[in-house]
């Protein structure tokens, strides 16, 4: 993607892999039983159609980014798909019956009018389903402790609001609406981490400001004896009207 703080392919499908479970539990449970059967809905933001593609089975769901070259991704997965911009939806008034996005706030020049935009385009449900707490991040041993505050702050210099997790209550709050507001549960063991460790190291490395070159043996020895551990709390945020 060509738009400025896009977070590329290879890790939008790590973090869908992450919480794809959570996130249909969240559909499953707090939100399609009040709904019709096949729900229309619109997936704000969508990237490349991986986080639509993993819901589509759910729901019918209308892709919609400000990248071309986004769009035309989600459409090559088979997904109805259209660009646009997050602070003024192409859309009438209750359009969806559900209005989401994920990974996408942190990265808008104004969340509260997203926010606001999925509100008016929704009937039923505004679902916010992942927003990242990079400020809450953990990383150990203790030698990478380093690397939260380098990620933060390289996340800032991007144009990102790296703790919008926390802010999630906030916002909603401007909008007028309750929300419920939680956080993603995760479990890790060293066979997936291990997978995973060396694109985790790659996104750090592309996105810590100061460069984490320096700390890049440190992490390589606590993957190859068994006591990396690295978290990023994730949340999420329910609306229903």
């Amino acid at each position: 993607m060509n738009v400025p703080g896009a977070t590329g392919e290879g890790q939008l499908e790590r973090q869908s892999a992450w919480l794809a479970e959570h996130w249909s539990w969240l559909l499953d449970t707090r939100v399609l039983p009040s709904l019709p059967q096949n729900p229309s809905a619109l997936d704000v933001g969508s990237g490349p159609g991986i986080v639509a593609a993993s819901l589509s089975s759910r729901m019918d769901i209308t892709c919609m980014d400000i990248d071309h070259d986004a769009v035309a991704r989600c459409r090559s997965r088979g997904l109805r798909a259209v660009h646009g911009d997050a602070h003024l939806l192409p859309f009438e008034d209750r359009s969806f019956d559900v209005a989401y996005c994920s990974f996408v706030l942190l990265w808008l020049r104004d969340p509260e009018r997203a926010l606001r935009e999925m509100l008016r385009t929704s009937r039923h449900a505004v679902l916010l389903l992942a927003e990242p707490d990079h400020g809450g991040r953990i990383d150990h041993p203790d030698a990478l402790r380093p690397l939260r505050q380098m990620i933060v702050d390289g996340l800032r210099g991007e144009g990102a609001e790296p703790l919008m997790g926390r802010r999630l209550r906030a916002l909603c709050s401007s909008c007028g609406v309750d929300a419920e507001i939680g956080i993603h549960p995760g479990s890790w063991d060293m066979r997936r981490m291990r997978s995973e460790a060396e694109g985790e190291w790659d996104w750090i490395e592309r996105t810590a400001v100061e460069g984490a070159s320096h700390l890049r043996d440190e992490w390589a020895s606590a993957l190859a004896a068994g006591t990396l551990f690295t978290h990023s709390p994730i949340f999420y945020a329910l609306i229903m009207k």
